[in-house]
Formats: C-alpha cells, structure tokens, sequence
C-alpha cells in the first residue's frame, strides 16, 4: 500500500507541475529555436553554426495586440499554418508601404512584416499583410547561445515605408 500511496503521490506533482508549465508558456512566455538565415544577422549570423539561437518569446503583447513598428514576431505562416515565421515588423495597420507591386495601405487588424534578409526572406513582400491573430509573441532577447545573449532592439528600415 506504501508503495502504491508514493507512486500516486510524484505521479500527482508531476502532473501539478507539468499543467503550470504549460500554462506559463502559453499564457506568459517561452523559448523558441530559430532557424535559418531570413534574419540574419539579427539571429544565426554565420551560415556553417551548428547551433540555432534561441529567443525568449513574450506574450503578453497579445492582449489588446499591442505591437510596434520595429517589433520582431513569431507568427504562424499565412500559407502553411503548421510553420511558424519570425519576422520583423515594418508597417501596422492604416500605414502605407511601397514595394514591387506599388504602393500598399495595410489593412485594419493587419501588419507588415520583413525579415532583415531581405535575400532569403519568405515575408510580405511575397504574401502580403499577415493578421495580427497570427502573431503568437514578440521576441525580447537571445537566450542561447551564451555568447550571444542581448536584448532584440526594435529597428525601423525607413526604405520601404510610403508615408
């Protein structure tokens, strides 16, 4: 019966603290790899690196989705909801932007974003203003590896912008 009581009782903590876990990073933060080169040299600045950085990922900008110009996001893919992007953003709602195509205003609950590769950046010059509910955090620094920890610093490119 001792046995029995002990095996219940970790089995219970460790559920306990597996539930505060997972609401801690789905509610508050987390950390996220980051992979490939879209936003270089902001993250993986050299190409032949064995190790991705990884980021702390805020959440509690998604309340009232309170983004800024410069804010670099993790947000789910617009044309594959399975892939997550991280991106940068460049114009929020009610902005204009001029690319290839001309000039585009962004729509209301919409964002514009850019990787700062622009080479090898899959992002909206390709598939347009993404919704702000596709957003799941902002990036606030580089957690891993050591030799990189900071802090991600918002930085508006003004090259795009049409005001």
């Amino acid at each position: 019966m001792g046995t029995q009581n002990m095996i219940l009782n970790v089995f219970k903590k460790y559920i306990g603290i597996g539930l505060v876990g997972i609401t801690v990073t789905d509610r508050y933060g987390g950390v996220c790899p980051i992979r490939g080169s879209s936003m270089s040299p902001t993250f993986n600045p050299s190409l032949g690196s064995f190790t991705d950085d990884y980021v702390f990922l805020e959440k509690f900008c998604l309340d009232k989705y309170r983004f800024a110009h410069g804010d670099v996001v993790i947000f789910s893919d617009p044309t594959n909801y399975k892939e997550r992007c991280v991106k940068r953003i460049v114009a929020m709602e009610g902005d204009y932007i001029s690319n290839v195509s001309g000039v585009v205003k962004v729509p209301e609950g919409h964002c514009w974003v850019e990787g700062d590769n622009s080479a090898s950046s899959f992002d909206s010059r390709s598939f347009g203003p993404i919704p702000l509910g596709l957003i799941h955090g902002r990036v606030t620094h580089i957690v891993w590896p050591p030799q990189r920890i900071k802090k991600i610093d918002r930085k508006v490119p003004q090259e795009g912008l049409a005001f």
